[in-house]
């Protein structure tokens, strides 16, 4: 029960964090010339929005520009340490989250936390996204710096976990997180059934 709410309290600095990153980036990185393409170099130019940015704002067509431009895909904000694939799975973007695994993202990357794609997605009751990373192989086995694996994350009732979603939905409604009580109570469940 310690390790959970410790867990717990962790989880909820680093995705404070993240949120706090991802409000401060804005929607454009201010200051930013376009840059003159010469006619033999083929490869795009990155988007003005940033990568983490374009994540929590559901802009597939941004993200999809950074990967054919190169841009790190799992690049780390500067707080949480999230890489955009964990915060796609944070938020539910399973189009984004797809499309990063589809283009190489690390799969078992880890935040400051130590939480993993996967941990996230399961902890914040994303299903598809969770089904399509244990296809792709991620690894259900990764302890985060609080002893837990994403199996764990969710094995504990909804009751004993509840004040933890109380402070991460408040804390995270700006950005967009919705949570819904009863869904989160009916698929933790099942997504720990996915993870056995």
């Amino acid at each position: 029960m310690k390790k959970q709410n410790n867990f717990l309290q962790g989880a909820t600095i680093a995705f404070t964090f993240s949120a706090l990153l991802l409000f401060a980036a804005g929607c454009q990185q201010p200051g930013r010339q376009e840059q003159k393409t010469p006619a033999t170099q083929t490869k795009p130019l990155p988007p003005k929005t940033d990568i983490h940015t374009a994540v929590a704002e559901d802009n597939l067509e941004a993200v999809q520009q950074h990967i054919a431009a190169g841009t790190n895909i799992d690049e780390k904000d500067p707080f949480g340490g999230s890489s955009p694939l964990i915060s796609a799975c944070l938020f539910g973007k399973t189009g984004i989250a797809k499309l990063l695994v589809d283009a190489g993202a690390n799969l078992n990357f880890t935040n400051n936390d130590g939480s993993t794609p996967l941990i996230t997605a399961a902890f914040f009751c994303r299903p598809e996204i969770v089904k399509m990373l244990l296809e792709k192989k991620a690894d259900k086995t990764i302890k985060n710096k609080y002893g837990q694996t994403a199996y764990e994350s969710v094995a504990a009732p909804f009751a004993e976990v509840k004040e933890s979603y109380d402070a991460l939905g408040k804390m995270l409604a700006p950005m967009g997180l919705k949570l819904d009580y009863a869904y989160l109570e009916k698929t933790r469940p099942e997504i720990a059934a996915l993870l056995k």
